[in-house]
C-alpha cells in the first residue's frame, strides 16, 4: 500500500515545496512521466547504499589517487540538473527542475560536482533532511566523473555524521559501491531515525 500524500502538486509547473518535503519524509518521490503527469513513488524494495559499507572499486581507488577532478558543492547546481537531464530518456522535466531548484534556494537540495580545467564534467544532486540524503541522479561528461561525486558524496555524509543514502532503486553501477535493497518497512525505520537529526550538509 502506497504511503498517502496531504495536498497535492502544483499542476505541471512545479511541485509545492512543502508538499515535497512532505513526501520524503513519508518515503515518497516524484518523476515526470512522459504524458507530462507526475508520479510518485515509494519502492519496495528501496535501495539505499550503506554508509559504513561502501565500497570503492580498485580501479576508482587508482583515480582517486590522481585527483584529476576539483570537487565542488553547490556551485553550478541549476548546470547538474541539466547534465542529469541531458539524456534521450529522461524523467526530469520543468516542472522537476523547478521543484528542486526551489529546494536549492531553501538549501534543502544540493549538488556535488565534479571539474576539470574550469568544465563542469560531472556530478550529482539529490536532497538532504535531517541525517538522510536522498539521491536523485548523477551525470558524467567524461569517465568516473560522476563515481569520484558518489565518493566524495559518501566521504561528506560520513563526516557530518548522516545515516541514510538513499538512492530509490538498486542498479547494477550502483551495487559496484555497495547498494542494496532493503524492504520498505526497514528503510522507514532507518529513515525516521535519520530524520531525528539535526544536521547540516553545507555549513
Amino acid at each position: 500500500m502506497e504511503p498517502k500524500l496531504p495536498g497535492r502538486e502544483s499542476e505541471f509547473n512545479e511541485i509545492e515545496p512543502e508538499f515535497l518535503l512532505k513526501a520524503y519524509q513519508l518515503g515518497v518521490f516524484p518523476m515526470a512521466m512522459h504524458d507530462g503527469e507526475i508520479a510518485w513513488f515509494s519502492p519496495d524494495p528501496r535501495g539505499i547504499i550503506p554508509l559504513d559499507t561502501f565500497h570503492i572499486p580498485h580501479g576508482l581507488k587508482r583515480v582517486l589517487k590522481k585527483s584529476p577532478f576539483e570537487i565542488r558543492i553547490n556551485h553550478a547546481f541549476a548546470e547538474t540538473m541539466a547534465g542529469c537531464a541531458d539524456r534521450s530518456s529522461t524523467w526530469i522535466d520543468r516542472a522537476i527542475v523547478n521543484s528542486y531548484t526551489r529546494l536549492y534556494e531553501m538549501g534543502y537540495a544540493h549538488s556535488v560536482e565534479t571539474w576539470k580545467d574550469g568544465e563542469l564534467v560531472g556530478g550529482l544532486y539529490g536532497v538532504a533532511m535531517g541525517g538522510a540524503f536522498f539521491g536523485e541522479s548523477m551525470f558524467s561528461k567524461v569517465a568516473d566523473a560522476s563515481k569520484v561525486a558518489l565518493v566524495h558524496l559518501v566521504q561528506r555524509m560520513s563526516q557530518k555524521g548522516f545515516l541514510l543514502l538513499d538512492t530509490q532503486w538498486s542498479t547494477p553501477h550502483l551495487k559496484q559501491f555497495g547498494c542494496e535493497d532493503i524492504p520498505r518497512s526497514r528503510y522507514m525505520r532507518q529513515l525516521e531515525r535519520a530524520l531525528s537529526l539535526h544536521l547540516k550538509f553545507v555549513d
